[in-house]
């Protein structure tokens, strides 16, 4: 990680409006609803977005659990532009490229009634390219959980 990077971040809870800020989601795309915590390796966020029948990620009617890595990479996003804007920059668009150690623990998110709670967490990279290792938990239960590397567009 960038030794520029601030140490021990603790900010207030992060709506959805100012997530928008940060990432290249739009509209019904921006999955995430909020952060509630973030520092210069992690990010915590909530959602309720998988119960939405308007999620654009729906296929017929239902949203896979394979999903759950979207929600994933999003929260890394976020947590690449909150680091950028700490130190007065702007995080470069990226994509995910690869999954890896993935385990799937429910068929479906949309039938989940509660809550999603998403962790991701920065286990090394720069601005550009960065792995992290994400989890999705509903209340105490894990739905799903890998490893995600995100690279910056060209």
């Amino acid at each position: 990680m960038n030794a520029e990077w601030p140490r021990n971040l603790r900010q207030a809870r992060i709506k959805k409006a100012e997530i928008r800020t940060l990432i290249p989601h739009s509209g019904l795309m921006c999955l995430l609803d909020e952060v509630t915590e973030w520092d210069d390796r992690t990010i915590t966020c909530v959602t309720n977005t998988h119960r939405d029948p308007d999620n654009p990620l729906r296929r017929d009617g239902r949203l896979s659990a394979l999903h759950a890595f979207e929600y994933g990479a999003q929260a890394a996003a976020i947590h690449g532009g909150l680091r950028a804007r700490s130190v007065g920059a702007t995080a470069p668009p990226g994509y995910l490229a690869a999954l890896r150690d993935a385990h799937l623990h429910a068929g479906s998110l949309d039938d989940i009634g509660s809550p999603l709670q998403i962790s991701a967490t920065c286990l090394f990279g720069d601005t550009a390219n960065t792995v992290y290792e994400c989890s999705v938990l509903a209340g105490d239960t894990a739905v799903a959980e890998g490893r995600i590397a995100i690279v910056q567009r060209k």
